[in-house]
């Protein structure tokens, strides 16, 4: 294994775990903010994710470079719809009044 793989497998982790711990203490007022924001940085990793894919390094980066593709690309999907959903109950309790 080379040794590039574990110090980026390393910050991976941490970074996932630091990510965890943010998201979880955000009240839930700003939730939709955060999903909108999220929304914004998933396109950015669906960009790199297609970069790391298109090297063609190794089966390895394709294999998971197509599999970031895949996940951030649904995540993102469906952040926006869930987003959108929750922009038009707010629209629609204030249109009643």
């Amino acid at each position: 294994m080379p040794p590039d793989f574990l110090s980026n497998l390393y910050v991976f982790v941490l970074a996932g775990f630091l990510a965890f711990e943010i998201v979880r203490r955000v009240s839930p007022l700003l939730h939709t903010p955060l999903m909108s924001l999220t929304n914004a940085l998933d396109a950015i990793v669906v960009v790199a994710a297609i970069i790391i894919a298109g090297r063609h390094e190794s089966r390895l980066s394709v294999v998971l470079g197509l599999i970031a593709v895949a996940a951030s690309f649904s995540n993102m999907v469906g952040g926006f719809f869930i987003t959108d959903r929750t922009l038009r109950m707010f629209k629609a309790g204030k249109a009643k009044q």
